[in-house]
């Protein structure tokens, strides 16, 4: 890689419009300031300043190259002043906006853990499903669930998560179990409110085919946790986040029906807005989550029980 100095100090050779006052800046003499800028223009092969006696001003080439190194400088000044915040204790109020039943199942239960580790933070935690406005609302990062997040947003992915099809032993004893997905249309199916297909499920075969099946049923809620409720008590045959019934499907409690169809994976994001500093106390939530949710969760590869 080419020494970088020089590009440097001609940025500020540029930005000053003096090699006097250029030096000054950079704690270099003149000579040195313009021994470097006449060294680039050898090594580039072109004329980068126009020089008077009474003005400075820099070619097409020299604003050109100008421009880039003004912003080599930036990025650079961005870079060192990252380092130093990595350098700080993670400390303040952290506001944090997480889906509900993920938030309560998989995030809450951890936190004594992360206020241990890290003190000095005040944790605010709010439980929301519907996709909040970061800016406007405070918050500092929020947890996504979805198969591609925010384009907006700068995003890091946590884990991903099979979604299953699942009702009790008993519902399924009472009506019948599906065997092909056109099978769901003649059964009582919950409903999420916030699925972006609405009451239409999309399901994957085993040779790839697709299908929409068009589901009805008398409940629906905003609550994944609701809807568990709800076909545990028998209510009909649900659609959940492998991470949301996992334990219910071992135990035996619920059933995976059309375990041959898969339907679309759900990843889990830990998202904050562009253009923000990534602060200590940001930079220890997002890692905790990560490195929490690295090892095999089971939420994709699960074994699970199966209705006979």
């Amino acid at each position: 890689m080419e020494h970088v100095a020089p590009y440097f100090t001609f940025a500020e050779v540029v930005r000053t419009g003096s090699f006097t006052v250029a030096a000054k800046t950079l704690g270099l003499s003149k000579a040195t300031v313009s021994k470097q800028v006449m060294l680039l223009e050898s090594t580039l092969g072109v004329r980068l300043l126009h020089r008077t006696t009474r003005k400075l001003s820099p070619t097409a080439e020299g604003r050109a190259l100008a421009t880039r190194c003004q912003r080599m400088t930036e990025e650079l000044e961005a870079a060192k002043a990252e380092v130093l915040l990595l350098r700080r204790k993670p400390r303040g109020r952290l506001r944090v906006s997480l889906p509900m039943t993920f938030g309560l199942m998989q995030v809450v239960p951890a936190m004594p853990e992360f206020l241990e580790r890290y003190p000095e933070i005040d944790l605010d935690i709010q439980l929301d499903d519907r996709v909040v406005d970061l800016v406007e609302h405070g918050f500092d990062v929020c947890i996504r669930i979805a198969q591609m997040p925010d384009s907006s947003l700068v995003a890091r992915k946590l884990a991903s998560s099979r979604r299953v099809i699942c009702a009790t032993p008993a519902y399924l004893n009472r009506h019948g179990t599906p065997r092909r997905p056109e099978d769901l249309r003649q059964h009582r199916c919950v409903q999420y409110t916030y699925l972006a297909s609405g009451t239409a499920w999309k399901l994957r075969g085993p040779n790839g085919e697709e299908s929409l099946v068009e589901t009805t049923g008398p409940f629906q809620a905003n609550s994944s946790l609701a809807l568990k409720t709800a076909v545990l008590g028998h209510a009909g045959i649900g659609q959940f986040p492998l991470f949301a019934v996992a334990e219910e499907l071992r135990g035996g409690q619920l059933v995976e029906v059309l375990a041959d169809h898969a339907l679309p994976d759900l990843s889990i994001w830990a998202v904050h807005a562009p253009g923000r500093t990534i602060t200590p106390k940001i930079r220890a939530w997002v890692d905790f989550l990560a490195r929490r949710f690295a090892s095999d969760t089971g939420w994709s590869h699960d074994a699970v029980a199966k209705h006979g």
